[in-house]
Formats: C-alpha cells, sequence, structure tokens
C-alpha cells in the first residue's frame, strides 16, 4: 500500500498556496513534504498538523491505494 496526496494537493492548488507555504502553515519539515511529494508515509503527527492548518479531516488531504 502507498500514500496519495492528491487532496492536499488539491487543497493547496485552490488556496493558491505552494509548498513552501504549506511548511509555515503546518509547521512542518521539507522531509515531510518531500516524502507526501514522493507518495511515502509520513508520521500521524505530520498528517494532524497538516490537517490542523487547513481545518479538515485526514481523508481529506490522504487516501492509501493497493500497488
Amino acid at each position: 500500500m502507498h500514500a496519495n496526496y492528491n487532496g492536499l494537493w488539491k487543497i493547496l492548488i485552490d488556496k493558491k498556496m505552494k509548498k513552501k507555504d504549506l511548511v509555515l502553515a503546518a509547521n512542518i519539515s521539507w522531509t515531510s513534504v518531500t516524502k507526501m511529494s514522493k507518495g511515502e508515509n509520513v508520521s500521524m503527527d505530520i498528517l494532524m498538523k497538516v490537517c490542523q492548518a487547513f481545518d479538515c479531516n485526514i481523508g481529506d488531504i490522504v487516501e492509501f491505494e493497493k500497488e
């Protein structure tokens, strides 16, 4: 299984934000954003910070897909 963060990227587009804005808004590292860009897993803490920053649920930012 791998993570699909298309929901997060759509939110960023809708809010006219870039990945660097995500780093600042959610107070997460570039390493985490890079992992998400590659569809890799990140910690639940990172996902919670993103959800808090955008006032959304985890299902709005990530889906898990079978390979």
